[in-house]
């Protein structure tokens, strides 16, 4: 299935957020950029390494207005229960979502056969769209600092209209595509 330009549909989920249980809604993700960062499951094992990775970057993604929400079928109680219990979650700020009926799994094809969800990415812009997405086999863990790299080109190309190549950071040539480029690079 094809999700690029693909609008997050009304929803609201229960999530566990700075000591507190909230709600979260389609509507928090309209305005800003927002990372829907999916994981298998809470109590395990390279799911925590990322979602510490994710909180010890917390601060730059906010610094380009984007918000993190980790996502799992645990409910926000199991979310609650992990972040008292394990030194790397618990220096989660960031919202934990429960998505325990699988609206998000099902929506966006990430269930995996024993009903937990692949670890997946997806970038959402300002208007709700998708503009990124990425799943990976489950024992390999994501790194924010490539993440952020991939929030902060999706906003660069969003902002000018132009391309960002390989490897490319803030402050690094882009590509203006046209005539002049074809087969010059």
């Amino acid at each position: 299935m094809r999700f690029i330009g693909m609008n997050i549909p009304e929803f609201e989920l229960d999530v566990f957020h700075q000591g507190e249980f909230k709600k979260v809604s389609d509507k928090d993700l309209k305005g800003k950029w927002s990372v829907l960062f999916f994981y298998p499951a809470d109590f395990t094992f390279v799911c925590p390494t990322e979602l510490e990775d994710l909180a010890d970057a917390y601060e730059d993604f906010k610094k380009v207005d984007t918000e993190i929400y980790s996502i799992s079928k645990d409910t926000h109680f199991v979310h609650k229960a992990w972040h008292d219990e394990s030194k790397a979650v618990g220096k989660i700020e960031y919202p934990m979502v429960g998505d325990p009926t699988g609206f998000f799994g099902q929506l966006l094809d990430i269930v995996q056969d024993n009903g937990l969800y692949d670890r997946a990415t997806f970038l959402i812009n300002p208007e709700g769209e998708i503009v990124l997405y990425e799943v990976s086999a489950d024992g390999i863990g994501r790194n924010s600092e490539e993440l952020l790299r991939k929030v902060e080109a999706a906003q660069f190309v969003a902002k000018h209209g132009v391309v960002c190549p390989a490897k490319w950071k803030p402050g690094k040539e882009t590509l203006t595509p046209g005539i002049s480029l074809v087969g010059k690079i």
